[in-house]
């Protein structure tokens, strides 16, 4: 169900429009982070226009603080807090590069930073099993194994893997060409396990399923359409479940693996950032914590010190 319109005095409305515009087509977001940016940016101006603001130049450093004190003393969360004042430091930046603010309070906006949670990661071992149980001729049983391969062993997205085209494996050179956010194109190395898992399907698996609404699909459910990012999503959760002691991941889980997999194995983090297709470093170095995490569990556990 689409919120309600904002009740805004015209000149905020308008802006407010004017940055999902800028969202939706400068920037090429997808259409849930527009939708979460522009709720965020549309409770500000109603705070704002609360306070009698009724154009984007009024905006300043004390009306945001008020907003984000308000959400504190309602009880937000510290993640919350930091999600919408980034909100608001990203729609200051940009009503001050449109000229609608003559400076940008936005950049000396403290917000705290959110706690945010490491993610949960198979074991090598449990990734291997994970990807080796499936083995067998059926095209159900071949797509599977492509599927699972092409996700741990490139960490590309679950909406990139249902995505791909057949022309976009390049077996010569063992590289996927994936079309990521912000349409952002990136080239992938994927190694010999995968590239015959895709290999396999191609060519005992996928012309059992095509159909003429096939396309150039890669990957295909069972009635020969695009395979779905929903029954992608249900392909890892059904055969992880059948990893003794696995924890119960989906496609991200192994985006999540195979980048601290890749930085265990003595990967440095901007190779990492580039074959995750992370517009920021920042991003990629949470794996980091997870690689550390482990290290200290593994030392925890072995040294007669610890």
């Amino acid at each position: 169900m689409t919120a309600p319109e904002p009740d805004l005095p015209p000149a905020l409305a308008d802006a407010l429009e004017a940055f999902r515009r800028h969202l939706e087509f400068e920037l090429s977001r997808s259409a849930h982070t527009v939708r979460a940016y522009s709720r965020d940016i549309a409770a500000l101006l109603e705070h704002a226009a609360r306070r009698g603001v009724t154009s984007p130049a009024e905006l300043d450093l004390a009306v945001l603080r008020s907003w984000l004190a308000r959400l504190r003393s309602s009880g937000a969360a510290r993640s919350s807090l930091a999600r919408r004042g980034s909100s608001a430091r990203v729609f200051t930046a940009w009503a001050s590069r449109r000229g609608l603010l003559a400076t940008d309070p936005g950049a000396l906006l403290a917000t705290p930073r959110g706690r945010r949670p490491l993610p949960d990661v198979l074991r090598a071992d449990e990734a291997v099993r994970l990807v080796e149980q499936v083995d067998g001729g059926s095209p159900e049983q071949l797509r599977d194994r492509a599927a699972l391969e092409l996700l741990y062993a490139t960490g590309i997205r679950v909406g990139e893997l249902c995505g791909l085209d057949v022309d976009d494996v390049d077996a010569e050179r063992a590289l996927v060409r994936v079309l990521g956010k912000g349409n952002r194109e990136r080239n992938v190395p994927y190694g010999q396990p995968a590239g015959q898992a895709i290999q396999a399907w191609l060519n005992r698996g996928r012309p059992q399923w095509k159909t003429g609404d096939s396309g150039p699909a890669l990957l295909l459910g069972r009635r020969g359409r695009r395979l779905d990012v929903r029954a992608a999503r249900t392909l890892v959760h059904r055969r992880l479940a059948d990893v003794p002691g696995a924890p119960d991941l989906g496609p991200h889980g192994l985006r999540h693996s195979a980048a601290t997999h890749l930085l265990e194995g003595g990967a440095d983090l901007r190779s990492v950032q580039e074959l995750l297709g992370h517009a920021s470093l920042a991003t990629t170095q949470i794996y980091t914590h997870v690689s550390v995490e482990r290290l200290r569990a593994s030392y925890a556990q072995a040294h007669p010190r610890a």
